[in-house]
């Protein structure tokens, strides 16, 4: 044990290193869709190993597990090596939910409207390693819980009632609470000197977390999960074929991945269309989304809805369910499509140039 103790300490912060990396790597490889039952039980199982790493700590520290009169006696111990080895499940169990969340998030994004929240998702994981010392303490253990909680709840009630709105995202907030008020009972049941700490730091703690979501949602900067763009485009013709949309745009130079914005050449009068396969889970039901066109007016130095084409989309495709709409006489200038909710939450953009031609670009057309 003494060996085994002294590696320990020498190799502390390699660690803590190697156990957030190691809950990054298996959720890089095992997330793929998040309604998905094995998605979900990977995400449940870092939730119960967090859940297990907090209270080993703190029944520790407190006494109850050491049989010490502080607390509540249980009848089993608990060795003490588990309580050396308790952080280090945490941060493995936060660095895996983390890295599954930030997955999601920026799958279901767009970076313009929600890179606060991303920031925020980005910065808990990178700093996550540098929690070490954090780790020792409940109230940030409780915060860092409610948190990933509150997050995962946000996609996953959605998915269990079939729809998503307003009360469905309070609802999440609910669930959230009662779930933590759950477990923050059962810890002061068994660590009566935590109860204090309960009531204020901490209560302050998740009540300003809720508050932040809120906020985030209702300001339509939180991510609209469970929903992701899968892929967008603009092109000069889309229609419905034989095993998909057939697209029609012009021929772009190996780059244009590098490009900022599309230019789209347009001979005067004809239409511009704008395709999107948006991906929802298989229960979801009545939902709609939007495409929402927008010219930058160079005068007003801002962008000037033109129009709102709304359509309902249906859940369970891997590439998303595909569908586009239609501008005709469109002017040149910059332009965006942002693909959104009903309540405006983005999922993605597309901006391009529209620049008016005499002669027809030359076309290729695909199959989507």
């Amino acid at each position: 044990k003494e060996k085994w103790g002294h590696l320990f300490l020498r190799y502390e912060r390699w660690v803590f290193s190697g156990s957030m990396l190691l809950g990054f790597i298996m959720v890089s490889f095992t997330l793929t869709r998040i309604d998905l039952l094995f998605d979900n039980l990977v995400l449940f199982f870092y939730l119960e190993v967090a859940i297990a790493g907090i209270a080993i700590t703190n029944l520790y520290d407190t006494g109850v597990w050491r049989g010490t009169p502080d607390g509540v006696r249980l009848l089993y111990r608990i060795p003490s090596y588990a309580r050396t080895v308790s952080p280090f499940l945490m941060q493995y169990a936060f660095g895996g939910l983390l890295s599954g969340f930030f997955v999601f998030y920026s799958r279901g994004a767009s970076f313009s409207a929600s890179w606060l929240f991303l920031a925020l998702l980005f910065g808990l994981l990178i700093g996550n390693e540098f929690f070490r010392t954090r780790y020792q303490q409940f109230t940030f253990q409780a915060s860092i819980l409610f948190f990933v909680l509150y997050s995962y709840m946000i996609f996953f009630v959605p998915i269990v009632v079939g729809t998503m709105n307003a009360w469905v995202f309070l609802i999440s907030g609910a669930v959230s609470i009662g779930g933590m008020g759950f477990l923050l009972y059962g810890f002061s049941y068994l660590m009566p000197t935590t109860r204090h700490q309960l009531r204020t730091a901490i209560a302050g703690s998740i009540g300003g977390i809720f508050i932040v979501m809120n906020a985030l949602y209702f300001l339509n900067i939180l991510p609209p999960l469970p929903l992701s763009l899968k892929t967008a485009g603009v092109y000069h013709e889309v229609a419905r074929a034989t095993g998909g949309y057939r697209v029609v745009g012009e021929n772009q130079p190996w780059y244009a991945f590098l490009l900022p914005r599309k230019t789209v050449r347009l001979v005067p009068g004809n239409p511009v269309y704008f395709y999107s396969a948006v991906f929802a889970p298989t229960r979801l039901a009545k939902t709609r989304i939007v495409h929402h066109w927008q010219y930058f007016d160079e005068k007003k130095d801002a962008w000037i809805s033109r129009s709102r084409i709304e359509f309902p989309i249906a859940g369970g495709r891997d590439g998303g369910y595909r569908g586009y709409s239609q501008k005709t006489n469109i002017e040149p200038g910059l332009w965006r499509v942002r693909v959104e909710t009903i309540r405006g939450q983005v999922l993605g953009e597309k901006r391009f140039l529209v620049k008016q031609v005499m002669k027809a670009p030359v076309l290729e057309e695909k199959i989507l």
